[in-house]
């Protein structure tokens, strides 16, 4: 008989590291998937498309159900599991349903941060985490003229331009001084600050919600300095939590996220994890790259083919707010003894910076220029030395190429 390997979660990181512990071992596992929505498991990154109306949710899917079928994966989607026990190994669905275990993937990802201020539970108020949220925030767009975002990172500005391009009023709302605060420096965050207000964004930064305001259901937010916007629709966007109180409640060592190894196990050698409710050497993850390289590393160890190791990378983060060029990557705050190199072009609206420690460039900030991104992010991975190139390191590839040639 073979084992048996349970998937809690069917989003993204779990079902990646079904998809390459397939590759690699076909039949080794019998596998069982329980995913909280009921749906299949879609790109959960194209929201923002199918919010802006350039995708439909159909479009989005990445394994429909002849795919399980196909693999004889049995899927259990609408039924989370709402217990695990470690000792006899099964686990538990709100349906009832057990399922024994030999190997336990959990893979519960994370939920949207609801700022804990009165009205936080009015209708109208919605995280941007799932297509429920989208539909939520399409019927609000047909219905009601004002949307208030509460948070300018990613996740908010995507939510924010996705409602103006369906004919809302929507106002950003910022707790820092500058928007996109971790990728982002002050400067490009202003830059990027004039040019979505000009396109017709309302941004308000260092304000702090007070309360939600509505009578059975959202009217509007107030702030701390007492002045308030309308609102028919709140989308918060100010962060996630990854998804942990199973297994706190299983007994797994959880600190904020569930604690793995570098092979991606739990300090259950039986239970690995992977994915935005993990943490690895005291960091989280929620963009793709690192998620992909778990789910690689994670399915070799499934497949008891245990040579990987899962290795932190500089990421690099590129806004898909429409018509707007911005890529970060690497450490881009820089710290005694890095030096930075900037380009202003403020006519064709450029604005690069490059963070070098050394003879290494250690971070990189582009604004309305990204095409040399990439190659200065893999100048960043490799530790390249770029001595011989530092007064051309700005101007990109094809300059820093001719010059060697």
């Amino acid at each position: 008989m073979k084992p048996s390997l349970v998937v809690v979660g069917n989003g993204m990181a779990g079902m990646r590291t079904v998809e390459e512990l397939l590759a690699l071992a076909p039949d080794l596992y019998d596998i069982t998937v329980f995913g909280a929505e009921p749906r299949v498991n879609y790109n959960r990154i194209m929201l923002s498309p199918v919010l802006a109306g350039e995708k439909t949710a159909d479009e989005i899917v990445l394994h429909p159900r002849s795919w399980y079928e196909e693999h004889g994966i049995t899927l259990y989607a609408g039924d989370p599991v709402v217990a695990i026990d470690r000792k006899r190994r099964i686990v538990r669905a709100r349906s009832g349903k057990e399922v024994q275990y030999d190997r336990l993937l959990l893979a519960t990802g994370s939920q949207p941060f609801i700022v804990p201020v009165p009205g936080a539970d009015l209708p109208g108020v919605v995280g941007f985490r799932d297509l429920d949220d989208v539909d939520t925030m399409l019927q609000a767009a047909r219905d009601g003229k004002h949307a208030v975002v509460i948070g300018g990172g990613l996740l908010g500005l995507e939510a924010a331009n996705g409602l103006l391009r369906r004919g809302m009023d929507v106002t950003v709302v910022h707790l820092t001084g500058s928007l996109l605060n971790q990728q982002l420096d002050v400067d490009a965050s202003l830059l990027l600050k004039i040019a979505l207000e000009g396109r017709g964004l309302r941004i308000l930064l260092g304000a702090e919600t007070e309360a939600i305001l509505g009578n059975g259901k959202v009217e509007g937010v107030r702030f701390k300095d007492g002045s308030e916007a309308p609102a028919d629709l709140v989308v918060m966007a100010a962060g996630v939590r990854p998804n942990v109180a199973l297994a706190r409640a299983a007994g797994l060592h959880v600190e904020r996220a569930i604690v793995v190894d570098d092979t991606l196990q739990s300090y259950d050698p039986r239970v690995y994890a992977v994915g935005e409710c993990v943490q690895h050497r005291k960091a989280t993850f929620g963009l793709v790259a690192p998620i992909w390289d778990q789910a690689r590393v994670c399915a070799a160890h499934l497949a008891g083919l245990g040579h990987r190791r899962y290795v932190q990378q500089a990421t690099a983060t590129k806004l898909k707010v429409t018509g707007i060029d911005l890529y970060s990557a690497g450490d881009i705050v820089g710290g005694p003894g890095t030096q930075d190199l900037v380009l202003r072009d403020r006519r064709a609206g450029v604005y690069k910076r490059l963070v070098l420690e050394g003879n290494r460039i250690t971070g990189a900030v582009l604004y309305g220029d990204v095409l040399d991104g990439p190659w200065y992010f893999d100048l960043i991975q490799r530790g390249a030395d770029v001595s011989a190139l530092r007064d051309r390191l700005l101007f990109g590839p094809a300059m820093c190429e001719a010059q060697a040639a």
